[in-house]
């Protein structure tokens, strides 16, 4: 048994008994006004015991804020309410910041490289905006077995908490070879559930899928519903890049749906997005008909990132994977993202071109846009055969992509089913590594006024940990394992962007996991109290 839960579970009893004993002496909201014989010794409170006091108290659940001190022990939130500190008490002086729980980020990729040295150890990129937890093995591809990665974290731990689906183009590819591009056969199939069975009895979410990308746009629906209904047994979920997420939305909304009701198990649509030109201001209908999926008993969510433009490789524009066809390229660049909004991030083959949009490689060459996108995709993979590529997980080239509408991205991230995710790394590339969950609370709460800062702070804690089955995150109350956020709610914001995707946010003073700081204004700690979650926790 994890020790850290097994003391929650101690301290759960007595630390209600305790706050209720607190707060029926003296309300929450006086917690600053409380006299105290004893005033501890001040602290950066480094963990994992200590007392933080004059808080502004955001709890996840979507309560209102209260006025609180929060006593932490052996990782584990002891208490809150009115505490007067103990004799020797580290405490922190809150001085009327917010705290909140740490930030789950129900899609990322800051694994990569995650335990190749000290630094990267650290976390910067996530720590740096508050999250504490990470969810990788995302759009189908993932470590296997999973006690691989378990293993790895053990004799490496990092600064935040992990927690892993099963990629199904990682088993997919396991059973078929490199030879993927094509149906799978039925003895193919049953090796893939005998693979994803093995990761689901050593924890794994469930299965996440990429099917706009190779090896999972081979696959059919058949086979996605097939290896979805092994996860009803486990009590598994289905988290998904649907087959589009552009052109056939519609029918990519669909599918996902279906696999919800055939599986009878929780799915969410993974960086849900409207990339097409098209189907601008529509975001409303595809929620309509998610809400329609709801009424009829589908348990379906999704998680959005604050960003109108993505990252991927230039060639998930061309479904059809026909890199010679002019017209599908012309097609592309007129509806899904012009040569202008597609910005060289990586690009292995010549890296002389990081840095320059499409239309200005064109311009460069005297030819047409939609000729140097293809050749752009010849020349990063010349003399290399797709699926060895693909196989080998190394991405050879990149590009940002502006291809939505802000008004649709505002739209699908107030849906209140839709949790905040980063899509993001620690390597750069994308500001969304840096930058997501400070962007989201600047600009939906403090700039736009959409929403309320406790239902942000639901969406990027609770939500998201409700969204992803990990029930024990996501809230702070007695009992609760103390990952923590200390943040000013007027100075909170990205300051990634495209041409410095590294920077760090502002307005984040502290972080902690299970009780251990790993991030104090403005630096990582060097500490690394990060544990491997499975599902349930």
């Amino acid at each position: 048994m994890n020790s850290v839960f097994f003391r929650a579970g101690l301290v759960a009893l007595a630390g209600l008994c305790a706050a209720a004993c607190v707060q029926s002496k003296v309300d929450a909201n006086e917690a600053a006004f409380l006299e105290c014989a004893a005033t501890g010794i001040p602290s950066e409170a480094l963990g994992p015991d200590f007392l933080i006091r004059n808080t502004v108290l955001i709890d996840g659940t979507g309560a209102p804020r209260r006025s609180a001190d929060i006593r932490i022990r052996g990782g584990i939130v002891e208490a809150i309410g009115a505490l007067c500190p103990e004799a020797d008490e580290p405490v922190l002086d809150a001085a009327g910041l917010i705290v909140s729980p740490g930030f789950i980020d129900t899609h990322s990729h800051h694994d990569v490289g995650m335990t190749d040295s000290a630094a990267a150890r650290s976390m910067r990129a996530a720590v740096s905006q508050g999250v504490t937890t990470i969810v990788v093995g995302q759009d189908g591809m993932s470590v296997f077995p999973l006690e691989k990665l378990a293993r790895k974290l053990e004799l490496a731990p990092v600064a935040v908490n992990v927690a892993s689906y099963t990629g199904h183009g990682t088993i997919r590819m396991n059973a078929t070879g490199v030879g993927y591009n094509r149906e799978v056969t039925p003895d193919e199939l049953e090796k893939m559930k005998d693979q994803l069975r093995q990761d689901l009895d050593q924890g794994s979410l469930g299965l996440s899928t990429g099917l706009e990308y190779d090896p999972g746009i081979f696959s059919s629906s058949e086979e996605v519903v097939d290896l979805a209904r092994v996860l009803g047994q486990y009590g598994g979920r289905y988290i998904s890049h649907v087959r589009s997420e552009d052109r056939a939305l519609d029918m990519a909304v669909d599918e996902i749906i279906r696999v919800g009701a055939e599986a009878g198990i929780p799915v969410q649509i993974s960086h849900f997005k409207v990339a097409y030109v098209d189907y601008w201001g529509r975001s409303r209908d595809f929620l309509q008909k998610l809400d329609r999926a709801r009424e009829q008993g589908i348990n379906i969510t999704a998680d959005a990132y604050p960003y109108d433009y993505w990252q991927s490789t230039l060639t998930v524009l061309l479904p059809d994977r026909d890199f010679s066809d002019i017209e599908a390229a012309r097609y592309a660049l007129e509806k899904l993202a012009p040569a202008e909004a597609l910005t060289i991030v990586k690009f292995d083959a010549n890296p002389s071109l990081i840095g320059k949009t499409v239309k200005e490689i064109a311009a460069e060459r005297g030819v047409e846009a939609a000729v140097a996108y293809l050749d752009l995709i010849h020349e990063a993979y010349a003399g290399q055969d797709m699926e060895d590529v693909i196989a080998s997980g190394v991405a050879r080239e990149l590009v940002l992509g502006r291809s939505m509408a802000a008004d649709d991205v505002k739209t699908l991230m107030l849906w209140p089913h839709t949790n905040v995710s980063s899509d993001g790394t620690s390597f750069g590339g994308h500001p969304r590594g840096y930058g997501a969950f400070p962007r989201a609370i600047r600009w939906l709460v403090r700039d736009e006024k959409a929403i309320s800062l406790e239902e942000m702070i639901r969406k990027l804690t609770s939500l998201s940990a409700s969204n992803i089955g990990l029930s024990g995150l996501g809230t702070l109350y007695p009992g609760a394992v103390a990952d923590l956020v200390l943040f000013d709610a007027d100075q909170i914001t990205d300051r990634a962007d495209i041409g410095d995707p590294m920077a760090v946010s502002a307005g984040i003073r502290g972080v902690w996991v299970g009780g251990v700081r790993v991030w104090s204004d403005g630096e990582v700690t060097g500490s690394y109290p990060g544990r491997f979650l499975q599902r349930g926790q």
